[in-house]
C-alpha cells in the first residue's frame, strides 16, 4: 500500500517545485504586492482565511500590514487582495478586458460544474452569450418592470407568512437559502425564470433542492476550501486513497447541479407545449431558438444562472434589514412616517411610488452598505499580466476586492465601512444618502455592492426591486423591535457570517402589525393576490 503513493509523492514534488521557480520567475520580472512571508513548498498555505472567519475581516488585515493592495501564493497560484477603492475600480473597472475572466477552481468549477453557470464562467463566448440574454430580458428598468406586479404579488404573500407565523422569520434566517427563500426570495426568483408556483405554506421541493446547491456552492467556490484547487493532480488520485471522500462529494454535487437545471427546463419545455405557460425568463429565450445543443446548453443554465444573481442577495439582504430595523428604532420610525405621510394607511407601496419615497430608497442603499451581501465577491481571473502601482498582478491570478471597509487614497470612490467616507459607518443610518440640512449624500453602495465592470451582476435590477418592496411593504405594515424575555431586552448579535453570500448569524427579534388596521390591510392580500396551486407535484412527476 506504501508503494501506491510513490508516483502520486513523485507528482507533488516536481508540480510543487515548478509552481515555485515559476514564481520566483515571476518576481523576477517584477514584484509582486506585499504579503506575508511563505513557506517552502507550500507558500502561504497557512495564511487564508480559517474556518468561521469572515474573508472580508481576515484580509483587512493586510491594510494595515502591507499597503493597499497584497498577495500571498499558495502552491504557486497568486491571490491578490485589493484594500482600496480607487486601486479596485482601477484595475476591475477601467481594465476589466483582462481582469474579468474567473480564475480555474478545479473543485467547484469543474468537477461540481458550476463554470457552467454566468457567475462562475470564464470570459468567453459562452460568457457573452448569458450577458446578452440577461441583457434582452431584464437589463434595464423598463424591461424589469414587466415583472412588478409578480414581485408585488408575492412581497405580500410574504407579509401574510410573517404575519401569521413571526416567531419563524428566525428560523428562515438561520439557514439562510434553503428556508428563508419559499415564502419570497426563491418563489419570487422561480416564477420569473420558469413561470413556476411554488409551495405557498410548506416547504417547497424545488427551491429546497435548488437552495442546498446554491448553499453548498457558497462553500465550494472559497478559495482553499477544498485541495484540489490547490494541488490540482489529486484529482487523479484513485478513490480508495485516504482522504479523497471529497471526490465523492464532487459527483454528488454536480448530480444535484445537474437536476436543478435540467428539470425546471424540462417544466418550461412541457408548459409551452401545453400552450399553459405565462411568460418567464426561459420560455422568452425558447421563443428566440433552442435549436442546437449549445443553445439548449445556453438557455437553460442563464436561466438558472438568474436564480443564483438574484435570490440568494435578496435573502441577505432582507435578513439584515430585520436585524438593523430591530437595532435602530429611529431609522425605522422616520422611514414609516414617510411612507404614512406619502402612501397613507390604506394600500402598500408599489415599485412606482420609489420616486416619491426617497428615505426608503435610502434605507435600500443603507442595507447594501451596512452589511455588504458579498463583502468579497467571487475572484477575477487575469487573464494577462499586468502592473497596478509598480506590482505585478500575474496571468491566472485571482483578484479580489474587499469591499468591506477600505480608506481610499483619493475620494472619488469608496467601500462600506471608511469612517473617512461613511460617517460612524456601523451605525444604520439612511439619512446618510440624502441632501439634508446642507449635507452632501455619501457615495451610493450600488456602485460596487453587485461587483465590478464586465462581472456586474446582470439580475441586480430585479434584486434590487425586490429588497425596494419587501422593504418598504414590511415597514408599511409591521413593527420590528428587540425581543423581550422576562422583562428584559434581547440585544441581537450583528455577525456576518464567512462566505461567498453573508448572511447574518441567528438573531431574534419581535414582528407585530402596527396596528389593527394594518393587519387588516395585509389580510386583504389574499383577495388582490390569492394563493395559488403549486407546480411542485407537477414537476416532480416529470420525466426528462
Amino acid at each position: 500500500m506504501a508503494s501506491s503513493w510513490i508516483i502520486p509523492g513523485i507528482v507533488f514534488v516536481f508540480t510543487t517545485l515548478y509552481y515555485w521557480f515559476r514564481r520566483i520567475n515571476v518576481a523576477g520580472r517584477a514584484r509582486l504586492p506585499p504579503g506575508p512571508k511563505g513557506l517552502p513548498l507550500v507558500g502561504n498555505l497557512n495564511d487564508l482565511p480559517k474556518q468561521g472567519v469572515l474573508e472580508a475581516h481576515h484580509w483587512l488585515k493586510h491594510k494595515k500590514q502591507y499597503g493597499p493592495i497584497s498577495s500571498v501564493t499558495v502552491m504557486g497560484q497568486t491571490i491578490v487582495i485589493i484594500n482600496d477603492s480607487r486601486l479596485a475600480f482601477e484595475v476591475m473597472e477601467k481594465r476589466s478586458a483582462i481582469h474579468s475572466s474567473r480564475p480555474k477552481q478545479l473543485f467547484a468549477g469543474e468537477m461540481v460544474g458550476w463554470e457552467s453557470t454566468l457567475g462562475f464562467s470564464p470570459y468567453n463566448n459562452r460568457f457573452r452569450t448569458y450577458r446578452r440574454n440577461f441583457a434582452r430580458i431584464i437589463g434595464s428598468k423598463p424591461l424589469a418592470a414587466q415583472f412588478n406586479d409578480l414581485q408585488e404579488a408575492e412581497v405580500g404573500h410574504f407579509l401574510l407568512h410573517v404575519l401569521d407565523k413571526p416567531e419563524e422569520l428566525v428560523d428562515h434566517i438561520k439557514r439562510s437559502p434553503p428556508t428563508f427563500s419559499p415564502v419570497e426570495a426563491g418563489a419570487i426568483i422561480l416564477k420569473i425564470s420558469y413561470d413556476y408556483t411554488a409551495e405557498s405554506h410548506k416547504r417547497d421541493p424545488l427551491i429546497d433542492n435548488i437552495g442546498d446547491a446554491m448553499d453548498k456552492f457558497t462553500q465550494a467556490a472559497v478559495p482553499g476550501a477544498f485541495m484540489v484547487d490547490l494541488i490540482p493532480f489529486l484529482r487523479h488520485l484513485p478513490d480508495w486513497v485516504p482522504g479523497t471522500g471529497w471526490k465523492k462529494t464532487a459527483r454528488e454535487w454536480k448530480a444535484q447541479l445537474m437536476d436543478v437545471t435540467d428539470r425546471p427546463y424540462a417544466f418550461v419545455k412541457h408548459r409551452m407545449a401545453q400552450g399553459k405557460t405565462e411568460p418567464s425568463f426561459l420560455s422568452k429565450l425558447l421563443e428566440k431558438s433552442d435549436s442546437d445543443p449549445e443553445e439548449k446548453f445556453t438557455n437553460k443554465f442563464s436561466a438558472f444562472s438568474l436564480y443564483g444573481a438574484g435570490a440568494d442577495t435578496t435573502v441577505s439582504g432582507l435578513a439584515f434589514f430585520f436585524l438593523a430595523m430591530a437595532l435602530f428604532p429611529d431609522a425605522q420610525r422616520k422611514a414609516q412616517a414617510e411612507i404614512d405621510r406619502v402612501i397613507g394607511p390604506d394600500r402598500l407601496p408599489t415599485a412606482e411610488d420609489r420616486e416619491n419615497l426617497p428615505y426608503i430608497a435610502a434605507t435600500v442603499k443603507e442595507v447594501l452598505r451596512w452589511n455588504p451581501v458579498a463583502p468579497m465577491g467571487l475572484p477575477h481571473g487575469t487573464t494577462e499580466d499586468d502592473l497596478c502601482e509598480g506590482y505585478l498582478i500575474p496571468k491566472g491570478a485571482m483578484v479580489f476586492a474587499n469591499v468591506w471597509r477600505v480608506k481610499p487614497l483619493f475620494l472619488q470612490r469608496h467601500f462600506t465601512h471608511d469612517p473617512n467616507v461613511y460617517h460612524d459607518p456601523m451605525t444604520f443610518k439612511p439619512e446618510r444618502f440624502l441632501p439634508v440640512d446642507g449635507h452632501m449624500p455619501e457615495p451610493d453602495p450600488a456602485m460596487y455592492a453587485f461587483g465590478f465592470g464586465r462581472r456586474i451582476c446582470p439580475g441586480r435590477i430585479l434584486a434590487d426591486n425586490t429588497l425596494y418592496l419587501s422593504i418598504a411593504q414590511s415597514l408599511a405594515v409591521f413593527s420590528i423591535t428587540k425581543p423581550v424575555e422576562n422583562g428584559k431586552e434581547i440585544e441581537p448579535v450583528v455577525k456576518p457570517l464567512p462566505g461567498v453570500i453573508s448572511h447574518p448569524a441567528p438573531f431574534q427579534c419581535t414582528i407585530k402589525p402596527r396596528s389593527n388596521h394594518h393587519e387588516s390591510l395585509i389580510r386583504s392580500i389574499e383577495k388582490t393576490h390569492p394563493w395559488q396551486e403549486s407546480d411542485g407535484p407537477v414537476l416532480e412527476s416529470m420525466c426528462y
